[in-house]
């Protein structure tokens, strides 16, 4: 059922929206890319027009979000009426991947054919690759720098005085 346009909005412009949806931290590189084709297609499908699509990676919650800690965060930019928000958003409700989404309304009364668009098949193929986070980088960095050979001759090199060191013990039999 086609949606009625509302009498506030100028003929041939449309809204802009930001969608910011979170995906859960195990999602595969492919996963994301699923999500972004169905999206795109919703959009695009219904007359929208994208103007930008950015994966911002993966970052923690500010508080547990479906016994999720962390997450993937994807931002769109489009033009759109009023009826393609509701259409994305029910096709996020209903993926398992998503955990959290948010859209907002930036403006209303774009002029589409003005509007340029930032995107290409680059830029939207990038946005479904994930980098893993610092945090991650970290932990498997730091595991692999130190070995258990060095960690016992860590300080083997360093000429300890006795002042620092205490002084000796003996023990007595």
């Amino acid at each position: 059922m086609a949606r009625l346009q509302s009498l506030r909005d100028t003929p041939n412009t449309a809204r802009e929206y930001e969608t910011i949806y979170i995906l859960r931290p195990n999602t595969s590189n492919e996963g994301v890319s699923e999500v972004n084709t169905r999206i795109k297609g919703v959009i695009e499908g219904m007359g929208g027009k994208l103007i930008k699509v950015d994966n911002w990676g993966k970052r923690r919650l500010a508080y547990e979000v479906a016994k999720e800690r962390k997450g993937i965060y994807l931002y769109w930019l489009y033009l759109a009426q009023p009826g393609v928000v509701e259409e994305a958003e029910r096709n996020l409700r209903m993926l398992d991947s998503v955990i959290r989404y948010l859209t907002v309304k930036v403006d209303e009364n774009i002029d589409v054919g003005a509007r340029p668009t930032e995107l290409d098949e680059t830029s939207f193929e990038k946005a479904a690759q994930t980098a893993a986070d610092e945090e991650d980088l970290f932990l498997s960095r730091g595991s692999d720098e130190t070995s258990s050979e060095d960690e016992e001759d860590e300080y083997a090199d360093y000429d300890v005085p006795d002042e620092v060191a205490g002084p000796v013990v003996e023990e007595k039999e």
